[in-house]
């Protein structure tokens, strides 16, 4: 029996910034040289994004003010940064699992399993508890949060989505992810920091996982492949430190992740039992421009196999693991009188380096 993903939504908080105006705020906000300020300014001229979203309007220099630059500097502890993540995170998920329900066929008593997706932040009664509370969800809804992945962890929860609904044909999944990087800022020169402050961003997203027969354009879940390439475990890390979560984040992600790209692509297609031209429409991650260069080069991709990825960059920035759902409902909605079936495949990286990808089949 198939699984599907029936409908995808998604939602991005209040406050938007262009990326030149946040370059040039960046110049200000960082200490450093006149050295470190050409790289700010490289970094962001260069990173394919245009607009990015924040649960914080902080960064203008008339902003509120409320997380950093409240006269305690823009280094505030982890507690008040999980303080606004808890605030303004759960306004996020209740946001897509709305979406969800009111533009798709399935009510909220038809929901039998949630699950949550998140590694920005954390608290309990979690995002799974606001949902259900608020969009009247059946209290005996299973529910499953997959914390701390980083930005593949909303393919793995398809693929538990998806399993669900092959151990019980009547299931109903709901997953949302919701990611607030940008409370997690670091206003220091480090180029991990300076790497990770040019294209991380907030946003959520979600998706209905059913075996029903879809009524609409959805994608037919034709099987999942995981890897890890052994020589990016250093070069790609989340953790917990006292001024906010640390990321470790190097510019040598791209190469690292082209020269492993072959040998993980070559038993997964095999596993998928279709070769590299039966690949109408490719869903990439965006992590970064220059990461999909290397996709690109890497697979020998025409130039605008890449454009539903590069769009989300240039409009939304990397939003963790809510952005894999903009890709693919950017990629579901293009061409939608189109009726031919066409196989996509979806991937993500994420510390490790791991790499999770699903093939569906757009019907």
């Amino acid at each position: 029996m198939a699984a599907y993903i029936h409908h995808i939504e998604t939602a991005t908080p209040p406050f938007s910034y262009h990326q030149d105006e946040i370059r040039d705020r960046m110049k200000e906000i960082v200490p450093g040289t006149e050295r470190d300020r050409r790289i700010i300014h490289h970094l962001y001229s260069r990173s394919g994004i245009e607009t990015r979203y924040s649960v914080i309007d902080d960064f203008r220099m008339n902003g509120s003010h409320t997380l950093f630059f409240n006269g305690q500097g823009a280094t505030p502890g982890t507690k008040s940064r999980n303080e606004t993540y808890i605030a303004e995170g759960r306004k996020l998920f209740v946001e897509v699992a709305k979406k969800l329900i009111n533009h798709s066929e399935f009510s909220p008593d038809e929901i039998t399993h949630l699950i949550t997706v998140s590694c920005t932040g954390f608290y309990a009664p979690g995002p799974d508890f606001d949902i259900i509370r608020t969009l009247g969800l059946s209290h005996a809804v299973e529910r499953y949060h997959l914390g701390f992945m980083g930005c593949y962890a909303t393919i793995p929860a398809l693929k538990l989505a998806s399993q669900i609904c092959a151990a019980t044909p009547d299931a109903n999944v709901m997953v949302v992810s919701v990611e607030l990087c940008t409370i997690h800022f670091q206003a220091n020169p480090k180029m991990d920091n300076l790497l990770s402050s040019s294209v991380f961003a907030d946003g959520g997203a979600g998706a209905i996982v059913s075996n029903k027969e879809p009524l609409s354009n959805a994608y037919k879940i034709m099987g999942f492949a995981s890897s890890i390439i052994e020589n990016g475990a250093k070069d790609m890390a989340w953790s917990i430190g006292d001024e906010g979560f640390n990321m470790t984040l190097s510019n040598y992600i791209p190469e690292i992740l082209g020269d492993g790209l072959d040998d993980f692509l070559k038993p997964v297609l095999q596993q998928f039992n279709v070769l590299p031209d039966d690949i109408a429409e490719w869903g990439v991650h965006p992590g970064g421009r220059a990461i999909l260069d290397k996709v690109e080069q890497t697979l020998k991709l025409p130039k605008t196999m890449l454009s539903a990825s590069r769009k989300v960059l240039a409009n939304f920035g990397n939003m963790s693991s809510a952005t894999i759902l903009f890709v693919l409902q950017e990629l579901l909605n293009k061409n939608e009188t189109d009726s031919s079936e066409k196989n996509t495949l979806a991937m993500a990286f994420g510390p490790g380096l791991t790499i999770e990808s699903t093939l569906l089949k757009k019907i």
